[in-house]
Formats: structure tokens, C-alpha cells, sequence
């Protein structure tokens, strides 16, 4: 999964928004009577090798669930995403387009020195700034004031819209209202960042012994394509109420080594079940399958630049051919909702979207696949290259999605598997055809997904744009109506998705054991953000 970026999101309707004061800021909630283990270590699976630990640099969500437990924003999203005060201890909302936060006192930096407001701005002016080359930048800059033109090197970094009050009080200006601002400075791109460790070691301060943080955890080992070792950050404000003491992150991506780590009693958390195994697995193990609905999709790019797939013709033909039912039912087998269009169920702001030839039968849809592509000239033997991150799920869906474009196009499909950070960055220089991705809500909004489709957008590896759909989606993030903001979204999303950029396929959900002496997950977290604090472990 990829979470990559967060766009900005005015005047959005947002649930989990939190207009001014503060919510629960603590950490694990233990039920009275409840017995702790004497040894509290965790060892999870995280999936693929983090891309990077440097906040500014992080893309994927493997990375962003390290550094949060390494770093701490003016805000945090707990294991219930729900979000919670982090360094800042309070904020409000001054007018329309200024806020300020309070920062607590007893804040500090894993060397014991105190993180001030003046280290927010450094680490967000350094996020901005053309030179760090943050893949994050042009989307969350749209957040703050003048950040867009701070990222495009239109303006210094000194005009950014944030600046320290005094030593404890930060105050943030946005180019237009953002209500839901405190849920925006909870992605992990925006902690801090320590200056001085950062000057001293240059592009090796992420590594252990350099690394200063001020989250729960401390980086103690990291071992590139084995392992990240955490243990918990004495100097941390909530560090009584922390429980775990140790975690190792392991770097696990073939699902099926993952459920063997687990049934060996390595792991206590897996990232995901291997495809196809959900019903046998959840028979075995009952209880400590998890399963969970997500605010996220599965989806395969389509490099709209590409000479084959520049026809919008090529581009529909393979995404009405898969049968999304069969992949739902059949391949992953595990729980997953088929998808047609960019909204995903619980997503707030705009309504579900459908492909008419959705509900056709498959024979009449496969006969207007081969029209478009007979239109375009597209012969049957053609080869299309499909590109996967390394993982037997993404493998089995790839072959799953060959099979229906050769038995039912004709198309021959040459399948490659890759790294995750080296598909990251070959969909970045649009060295693709078609490839794998999957995208999690950072916060709950349409804009979150449209962010996917939108001209010029970090997230946008498709390369399509549609500028009458980002008119309509600017026009409904000025409106103040929500019902009119959602119809123009709505309106925005089926205009793009009509250019077929990429084949949404499923609605994200992840099947993971869970060992039954884990204590503080909880299936109720539609973003899957599982920080290290809220775990504990049972007596066993």
C-alpha cells in the first residue's frame, strides 16, 4: 500500500476535524484488571523495506508507521483514527485561515533538549524547500500559505505560512479555510525535525545512533531489507504510559513467509494473509483474524503517456474486461469490495461513481473490449507490461489480470516484479505501462482520492489531466454548501475517471493474525494507522 500524498481539502466536511482545544492525548488504554505480560516486546510484520525514515522523504506506509513511533507532529492519529493531541497540547482556530498551537512544555528531543516552535518551522520550511526534493511537497504545500509558490521556487521559504510565536507557540496561515487542519499536521511528513542532527550528519542522520527523534520510540537497529528495531524513548512527555519497550518492524513482503513467521510464533502481528486463505486461516484461528474495512482502494496506473495506452480506447478495453467479481470472490477471497470508480464506502464529500458497462454481461463487454481495441488498431498478440512490487498477492492478482486480457483480448501480459521503493520510483519517471498501486486515506475526504487523477499532482502517476474536472473540483472546494460540494466532486470524479486513467479494482481491507495477547488493536480503523503506544502485551 502506498500513501503517498494528502491533498488539500477546503471547507470539507471532515469527521474526525477538531475545531480548537485538544482530544485524548494518552497512550495504551488498559481495561481495569487487565494482567500484563512481564516482557513487553512486539514483533510485526511491516511489509516492504521503508523507503526512507526522514519525515520529509517518507512516500509509502510502511515507512510512515516507523516514523510515527519515531516522531511526534503538533498532532498524532491514534489506533482508532482518531486524532489526538501530540507535541501540541491545545490549538484554536483564530479566524477563517489562522490557527495557533500550543506546544506542551515537557515536549523533548530524545537527547533530552526541549522541541520548541522553532523546530516545526525549520523541519516544514525544510519539507517545502525545492532542495530537499520532498515527493510530498507540491501537494501538502497547498495546505499552508504561499506553499505551493515556496515549492515551485516562486517565493523564499520565509514566506511560508508558518512561524513560531515565542519558544512554545506556533501559529500556521493557509491559503483558504481548512477546518480540519489538526487532522492535515498529523501526517507524519509534518513533525519536526532536529536541526542540528540533521546539519551535523547530512543524509545519515536517519540512521541508528544519529537519529534524534521526539516520539515514544528511540531507532535502535536497522538492518536494510531485515528488520527496524525501536525501543521506547525515555525522554518521551507520555513515556509512563507507553507500554511496549521493544518493537521490531520486520521487512517481510511474500505474504507466505509472513503467515509462516506468524505460525512459528516469530511474529505477533502479520501485515497480511496470503491471498486465497481467508476462510481456511479464519477457521483455524478464529479470533485472531482481523479483517477490517479500510478508507482505501486497489488499483492499477495506466501510463496515459505511454504510445499503446495514450488511447483512451486501449485504457477502457483492459479495465471492462476484469472481472472485478471473480477477483473479489475467487482470487483474494478475503473480504474485499469490488470497485468501479474512485469512492470507496465510508468516504465523505463525494458519491459513489459506476462504469455503465458494469452491470452488462461479460460477453457483451468483451465484445465492445474488442471493438475499441480493433478501432484503435490494437492487434491480438500485442504485449503489454504489467509491474508489480515483489509480494505472491500482488502476483496472484497480476497473473488473475493477464489471464482475463489474454483469453478475452487476445493481449499477451509480461509480468514484472519489483522492489517496492524501485516501482515507486519508475512510476515517478513513468518508466511503466500498467502497475500496481493502492492507496489509504490519510484523513477522510473525496479530495484524498481525486488527488489520485489531478493535473500536475505528486500522486498522479498516470500522468492524465482533465482541467475541466479540476475546475469542478476547485469550484467545490470554494463552496460553501457541502451538498453542492459533494454533487461537483462527484461530477469531477466520473468526468476523469471517463479519460479511464487507471482500473480501480477493490476496496481495501487487511486480513492479518493477530496473536491473541496483543492488546489495543482495533478493527475500527478505517486508516489502519497502528501506533506502536496504543499496543500492550497480555500475560500468556
Amino acid at each position: 500500500m502506498n500513501m503517498r500524498r494528502t491533498p488539500w481539502l477546503a471547507r470539507a466536511a471532515c469527521a474526525i476535524a477538531i475545531a480548537s482545544g485538544a482530544a485524548t492525548t494518552h497512550a495504551a488504554t488498559i481495561p481495569p484488571g487487565t494482567q500484563l505480560a512481564a516482557r513487553q516486546e512486539m514483533v510485526r510484520n511491516n511489509g516492504a523495506e521503508p523507503d526512507s525514515l526522514d519525515p520529509a522523504l517518507i512516500e509509502s506506509v510502511n515507512a510512515s508507521e516507523i516514523a510515527r513511533d519515531l516522531f511526534e507532529g503538533l498532532t498524532s492519529t491514534d489506533h482508532h483514527s482518531t486524532v489526538v493531541a501530540g507535541t501540541a497540547e491545545s490549538w484554536k482556530q483564530t479566524d477563517a485561515t489562522t490557527w495557533v498551537f500550543k506546544l506542551r512544555k515537557n515536549a523533548v528531543w530524545s537527547n533530552g533538549q526541549p522541541v520548541t516552535a522553532d523546530d516545526f518551522v525549520y523541519a516544514w520550511r525544510r519539507l517545502m524547500d525545492p532542495k530537499t526534493a520532498s515527493k510530498d511537497a507540491s501537494t501538502l504545500g497547498a495546505y499552508l500559505l504561499n506553499g505551493s509558490e515556496v515549492v515551485n521556487g516562486k517565493k523564499p521559504v520565509a514566506d511560508l505560512g508558518v512561524r513560531a510565536i515565542d519558544k512554545w507557540t506556533l501559529e500556521v496561515r493557509t491559503p483558504g479555510p481548512v477546518p480540519f487542519l489538526p487532522a492535515v499536521v498529523a501526517v507524519a511528513a509534518f513533525s519536526p525535525a532536529p536541526k542540528a542532527a540533521i546539519e551535523k550528519f547530512g543524509k545519515d542522520w536517519t540512521k541508528p545512533g544519529n537519529l534524534v527523534g521526539n516520539g515514544a520510540y528511540v531507532l535502535k537497529d536497522w538492518q536494510v531489507n531485515s528488520k527496524v528495531v525501536i525501543e521506547k524513548n525515555p525522554t518521551y512527555w507520555d513515556a509512563a504510559n507507553v507500554q511496549l519497550t521493544r518493537v521490531t518492524f520486520l521487512c517481510v513482503e511474500d505474504n507466505n513467509a509472513d503467515l509462516k513467521l506468524y505460525q512459528s510464533g516469530e511474529e505477533d502481528l502479520m501485515q497480511q494473509i496470503p491471498p486465497g486463505a481467508f476462510t481456511a486461516l479464519k477457521a483455524q484461528y478464529g479470533n485472531e483474524m482481523h479483517n477490517g474495512a479500510l478508507l482505501g482502494l486497489r488499483f492499477y496506473d495506466m501510463n496515459t503517456q505511454d504510445p499503446l495506452l495514450k488511447d483512451v480506447r486501449v485504457r477502457k478495453a483492459l479495465s471492462m474486461v476484469l472481472d472485478r467479481d471473480i477477483l473479489a470472490n475467487k482470487v483474494t477471497a478475503d473480504g474485499q469490495v469490488p470497485l468501479y470508480g474512485l469512492a470507496v464506502k465510508g468516504v465523505a464529500g463525494f458519491s459513489p461513481t459506476r462504469y455503465d458497462w458494469a452491470d452488462w454481461p461479460m460477453v457483451k463487454r468483451v465484445a465492445e473490449a474488442r471493438k475499441l481495441l480493433a478501432d484503435a488498431r490494437v492487434k491480438p498478440g500485442t504485449h503489454v507490461k504489467f509491474t508489480y512490487n515483489t509480494s505472491d498477492y500482488h502476483k496472484k492478482m497480476a497473473i488473475f489480470a493477464a489471464s482475463e486480457w489474454k483469453t478475452k483480448l487476445g493481449l499477451e501480459t509480461d509480468i514484472d516484479s519489483l522492489e517496492f521503493k524501485v516501482l515507486i520510483r519508475k512510476k515517478h519517471d513513468g518508466d511503466f505501462q500498467i502497475a500496481r498501486d493502492g492507496w489509504l486515506a490519510t484523513f477522510n475526504d473525496a479530495t484524498i482520492f481525486l488527488t489520485l487523477v489531478q493535473c500536475g499532482s505528486d500522486a498522479n502517476d498516470t500522468h492524465v489531466c482533465n482541467k475541466q474536472a479540476d475546475a469542478l473540483i476547485a469550484q467545490g472546494n470554494l463552496s460553501p454548501d457541502p451538498a453542492k460540494r459533494q454533487a461537483l466532486l462527484t461530477q469531477a470524479a466520473k468526468l476523469v475517471m471517463d479519460d479511464y486513467p487507471l482500473i480501480p479494482l477493490l476496496q481495501y481491507s487487511v486480513p492479518r493474525l493477530v496473536k491473541p495477547w496483543v492488546g489495543g488493536y482495533d478493527d475500527a480503523n478505517g486508516m489502519d494507522r497502528n501506533r506502536s503506544k496504543d499496543f500492550y502485551i497480555l500475560k500468556h
